[in-house]
């Protein structure tokens, strides 16, 4: 009799395996402990995913492509380079302050396997920053911005954003800060961090 994957069984399998890669990466995951936090047993985990690094790619494809379409989206936009900076932060910090696993996650597993990216890139809506150097370039040509590329403006906005996520257990510890407290400053940044960036780019 032939068996057919299950989307909810395959669901909680994502979900279990998340958990344990993130606490553990991928090196210290077990397919047991897996399987265990799934509530199934280990041959049903390998029915579903034949090796850990199956299932730990489909994992961070899942991961990935839940902030990716967003920012690929709001760098593509006809919106002003202003609003794109004020719309990428407030979405960026919106949106994993409710999945704070996923910058840590992403950054370790692509430092343990640089190449992987290749594989993601295929695979979701990688964000595409071509129209957005685009229009940088245009702002700096009429005047409306100092001259700046936009490579290095694109990794002023990524690294404003997502350091304090990566880097939270410090930050709390430089500030003195509960989680409570650290989560209103995040909460601030979301306009913080945009007016930082527009005003040191403005003539």
């Amino acid at each position: 009799m032939t068996k057919h994957k299950d989307n909810k069984t395959e669901e909680q399998i994502l979900e279990a395996a998340q958990k344990v890669f993130q606490a553990k990466g991928m090196d210290g995951a077990r397919m047991q402990e897996i399987a265990d936090k799934a509530s199934i047993n280990k041959a049903m985990l390998h029915y579903y995913y034949r090796s850990k690094q199956l299932l730990f790619e489909a994992v961070f494809k899942k991961a990935f492509s839940l902030i990716a379409p967003q920012l690929n989206a709001i760098l593509n936009d006809d919106s002003s380079l202003e609003d794109k900076i004020k719309n990428f932060t407030n979405n960026y910090i919106g949106f994993i302050m409710k999945h704070p696993y996923l910058p840590n996650f992403i950054i370790q597993e692509l430092n343990r396997n640089p190449k992987f990216i290749e594989k993601i890139k295929n695979n979701v809506a990688f964000p595409n920053i071509d129209k957005f150097k685009l229009q940088v370039q245009n702002d700096v040509n009429v005047g409306n911005i100092k001259s700046i590329s936009a490579e290095q403006l694109f990794i002023n906005i990524l690294a404003l954003n997502i350091f304090p996520f990566v880097a939270s257990p410090l930050i709390k510890a430089f500030t003195d800060v509960n989680d409570t407290d650290y989560k209103s400053l995040l909460e601030a940044r979301k306009n913080d961090v945009a007016d930082f960036i527009i005003n040191a780019i403005k003539k």
